[in-house]
């Protein structure tokens, strides 16, 4: 039988209603893609070529207007509300270029969120979050506060959370962009390594021809169609 991808996008489609025109602009045309458990595919390509929208769909935070988005094999157009956001915190981890740490928590804390938000025991959160941040090397700053953090450092945390609930996928959109290369690439290295080892399946959204290296495969937009990958 065979495996059923952790990420998958047949024919999705999207288009935006133009500014001041009657005209709609393409944001992704008919793009599909399969990513297996601990596989990472990078996303390459202009700016503008869909790269944001794919994540966007596969993410479940827009509806395309052809084709479907699956995590897990579940489509999200199968799921609404609060149905929709509980397989999201589940499922689905997200990271975003720059600081998204939540600036009046600890690092400890920002990591702690998603067992949180799904109701795991304070019991059995501890010891999670105490084994997230020696993983990402952060044993040593998780009391810290966001500002007292480097911007790697952030990064890390950012990491131990997405990875914390053991996600079928983790979608990240330009996490090194803000960094500087050294960096960039000790990070790209450690969300790789953590994909592999967890069995997720890392989309990697990205500029930097050095850190899509790092990828099992390269997907390439242009003008919201694939050129190559997939």
């Amino acid at each position: 039988m065979a495996e059923t991808p952790a990420i998958e996008a047949l024919g999705l489609s999207r288009s935006y209603p133009a500014q001041g025109g009657r005209e709609s602009v393409s944001g992704l045309r008919d793009v599909s893609l399969q990513v297996r458990r601990g596989e990472v595919v990078a996303i390459t390509g202009p700016s503008g070529s869909g790269k944001s929208t794919l994540l966007f769909l596969l993410a479940g935070l827009d509806e395309p207007d052809a084709g479907s988005a699956r995590i897990g094999g579940v489509d999200w157009q199968t799921l609404r509300g609060r149905k929709r956001a509980a397989f999201r915190r589940r499922s689905c981890g997200f990271i975003a270029q720059g600081m998204t740490l939540l600036p009046q928590a600890t690092a400890a804390e920002n990591v702690e969120v998603p067992l949180v938000l799904d109701a795991t025991a304070a019991a059995d959160r501890a010891p999670r979050v105490i084994a997230a941040l020696d993983l990402v090397g952060l044993t040593e700053h998780g009391a810290k506060m966001p500002d007292q953090l480097s911007g790697g450092q952030q990064q890390r945390a950012a990491i131990a959370r997405a990875m914390i609930i053991g996600p079928a996928a983790v979608l990240a959109d330009e996490p090194t962009a803000s960094l500087d290369s050294a960096t960039a690439q000790d990070i790209a290295r450690l969300l790789v390594d953590g994909a592999r080892r967890n069995g997720t399946a890392l989309l990697l959204v990205t500029h930097d021809s050095t850190v899509a290296a790092h990828a099992d495969r390269e997907l390439r937009l242009h003008s919201g169609s694939a050129e190559s990958g997939g």
